[in-house]
């Protein structure tokens, strides 16, 4: 007696395509997370929730990549460019001492104690900055949310097979 199971080839084909299907299925999604992340970056932490905004430069630096290797998809957001203070705003640390020059008039034109002074070079003896955290706090905030869309994108390629 034999018994023949019919739709082994479509089922053979189903399964083989489901890892290709997942990984697009959580590349999309994970660009959707990303980008939306990165908006909460700049329009939250760099727009006076964790950092003032003054120059606009570190908040446009902000954006998001997303990229395949292999069955791996990775996501990243931060400062991309040339921003070099981007790091110590997010890590902190300590600055060391250095000369400030004016690099748009003759002279440095500053107020001290309700009397503006002016100088042809200070010495800037250095500073600590704290750590921030624009970048890490916002990760932190929408972890949970992350993990549950990211899940969904997986189910949601499985249940569609």
């Amino acid at each position: 007696m034999f018994a023949t199971l019919e739709g082994v080839e479509t089922l053979d084909l189903q399964l083989a395509s489901l890892p290709a299907d997942v990984l697009s299925r959580l590349e999309e999604k994970a660009r959707q997370l990303a980008a939306t992340l990165a908006d909460k970056v700049r329009e939250e932490k760099l727009s006076g929730g964790v950092l003032q905004l003054r120059t606009g430069a570190l908040k446009a630096s902000i954006s998001s990549d997303v990229s395949i290797d292999g069955n791996e998809v990775n996501a990243t957001v931060g400062s991309f460019g040339d921003i070099k203070y981007a790091a110590i705003q997010e890590y902190g640390g300590r600055t060391s001492a250095h000369e400030i020059l004016p690099d748009k008039a003759q002279a440095l034109a500053f107020v001290i104690g309700g009397v503006q002074r002016f100088a042809r070079r200070v010495e800037h003896p250095g500073s600590t900055i704290p750590a921030s955290g624009y970048l890490q706090s916002s990760l932190d905030e929408a972890r949970d949310e992350i993990v549950a869309e990211l899940s969904s994108a997986a189910q949601e390629a499985w249940e569609d097979r």
